[in-house]
This record gives C-alpha cells, structure tokens and sequence, in this order.
C-alpha cells in the first residue's frame, strides 16, 4: 500500500514538474542589430595616371598630412599594393584614400625601398598632385560583396555608380 503511494506520489510530482516549468509568455525573439565592420570598398579616376605612385591623405586645407604609409605599408598580400585596374579607368582602392587624397612623386616600388618613413614636412615636399581625382565613390564594405571586381565592373559598366555613396 505505501508502495503503490509512493508511486502516486511520484507521478504527481513529476507531472507538476513537467507541466508547471511551462512558460506563460510567448517566446520572443531578440532584434538587436550586430553591426559588421570591415574594409571599405573605395573606386576612383584621377585626372592623370597615377597607378604607380603612393597615395597620401590630405588635410581640407591640404596644408598637412592626415594618413600617409611607412615604406613596410605599401603592400598588400605581399605584393605592393597598386590599385586595382577596373573598367572605363575606374580604379579600386588598396592603400585606405578619401577624397583628400594626393599622390607622392615616389612609385610604390621607389618608396618601398626607402629605409625610414620620411618625415610629414619631406612628403609634402614630394607631392606631385594635390588635387588628382575627378571621381570618389564609397561603395560599402568588402564583404558586402561575392565576387568584388567582377561586382563593380557591371555596375560600371551598366551605368548603376548612382547606387554607391558618390563623394566627388
């Protein structure tokens, strides 16, 4: 008899445990937004050929420098970092400009051997163009795209850089 309550009285413990963990609110779902960061694809022409030469960032007032790279910054997976010819002269960014850029009258391959960064007041004096570009464009991050150059060379192609951020 104690046995068979026993029993009972274990059924009815575990179907309270059972049935009384239920929750009485729906299960809702969290809608934080993670922000991804990550390199910015930047596209440009310049007014002359300025594939081979170190890009510097300019002050608004271009009268010093922002951003400029040490000789050991000016390759890219081991390569020196030109940028990446697209279509209709189109280049894709490897070095981090903005639209206060200017072009160094060093090749990266010149630059590269140089045995010390030179100085903000050296550089300035090496600048070949303070003004070089025509056209800037932020087109979001690197992975934001599958296939990057192939990407952005349709959208040049077909006319669509209205859908990039167009800085000048």
């Amino acid at each position: 008899m104690y046995k068979n309550l026993t029993f009972k009285l274990l059924c009815i413990v575990f179907i309270a445990f059972l049935f009384g963990c239920k929750s009485k609110s729906p299960l809702t779902q969290s809608h934080n937004t993670i922000n991804v960061t990550g390199p910015q694809v930047v596209i440009y022409k310049t007014k002359d050929n300025y594939f081979m030469h170190v890009p510097v960032n300019l002050s608004a007032d271009k009268l010093s420098l922002t951003s400029y790279p040490a000789p050991s910054d000016v390759f890219y997976n081991g390569d020196l970092a030109y940028p990446v010819k697209l279509e209709n002269g189109y280049l894709l960014d490897r070095r981090g400009i903005n639209e206060g850029c200017a072009f160094l009258k060093l090749t990266y391959y010149e630059y590269s051997r140089l045995d010390h960064t030179p100085t903000q007041e050296e550089l300035m004096n090496l600048i070949l163009d303070p003004d070089p570009l025509t056209e800037l464009y932020y087109c979001g991050r690197k992975n934001d795209f599958k296939d990057l150059e192939s990407e952005l060379n349709q959208a040049i192609l077909s006319g669509n850089l209205d859908k990039f951020k167009r800085i000048r």
